[in-house]
C-alpha cells in the first residue's frame, strides 16, 4: 500500500473491519490502536457512535425497539461510507455495536466497491468484565448496566459467526489489538459470500 504522505500515488485497494460488541469492551481504543499506529496502512476510522449523535431531537436510544427504523437508516450511511473509504484505499475500521443482524449492509456495499467481503471482528471479555467497563466509562452517554447487559446476551452466541468472537477478558487493548490484527492476517473473521 502507498504512503499516506504521497496523495499523487494510487493507492491499492482498502478493506472493510467491522470491530464490534457490546458496549464498554474496548472496541474504540482498538480502533484507535490500529488505524493510529505509525507503520500501518493508510487507515480511517469510523466511530459509530457518531452517526447516531448527528441526529436531531427526536432520536430514539439506538438499542430501544422503537429505534429499528432509524437504526436501518444510520446503518446504512455508516456502511456505505465505510465502503467508500475502503474504495478510495483506506484500511477503515468501523467501532460499534453492529450485531449480525446489521451485517448484511456493510457485506452487499463491500463488495460492490471492493469486490471482496469485509472482516467482522466481536470482541467479547466475559460479562463481569463488559458490565464493569460498560458502567463506569467516565462522560460515556450510556453506562446503565440494564441495556449493557442486554446487549452482552445479543452477543453471547453469535450462530453461524461464533468464529469471528474474540475473547478479550483480561486483555490490555495492546494485546487485544494484537489478536485483531492476527484474525485479520488469517482472513479467519472475513464474512464469508457476497
Amino acid at each position: 500500500m502507498t504512503s499516506p504522505n504521497s496523495p499523487d500515488e494510487e493507492r491499492d485497494s482498502g478493506a472493510v473491519v467491522l470491530l464490534s460488541g457490546p458496549p464498554g469492551v474496548g472496541k474504540s481504543t482498538v480502533a484507535r490502536l490500529l488505524t493510529e499506529a505509525p507503520g500501518e496502512p493508510a487507515s480511517a476510522w469510523l466511530h459509530a457512535d457518531d452517526y447516531w449523535a448527528v441526529l436531531g431531537h427526536d432520536a430514539v436510544p439506538p438499542y430501544l425497539p422503537a429505534a429499528r427504523h432509524q437504526n436501518e437508516v444510520v446503518i446504512g450511511v455508516l456502511a456505505r461510507a465505510a465502503a467508500g473509504y475502503a474504495a478510495g484505499g483506506y484500511l477503515t475500521v468501523v467501532d460499534g455495536v453492529i450485531g449480525p443482524w446489521f451485517v448484511e449492509p456493510f457485506l452487499a456495499e463491500t463488495v460492490r466497491a471492493l469486490g471482496a467481503t469485509p472482516h467482522y471482528v466481536v470482541l467479547r471479555p466475559d460479562r463481569e468484565t463488559t458490565l464493569e467497563r460498560g458502567t463506569t466509562r467516565p462522560d460515556h452517554p450510556l453506562t446503565d448496566p440494564g441495556p449493557i447487559e442486554a446487549m452482552y446476551r445479543q452477543f453471547a452466541d453469535l450462530g453461524r459467526y461464533e468464529r469471528h468472537a474474540l475473547d478479550t477478558t483480561g486483555q490490555p487493548p495492546a494485546a487485544t489489538a494484537d489478536a485483531v490484527r492476527a484474525a485479520l492476517a488469517s482472513g479467519r473473521c472475513r464474512l464469508p459470500g457476497g
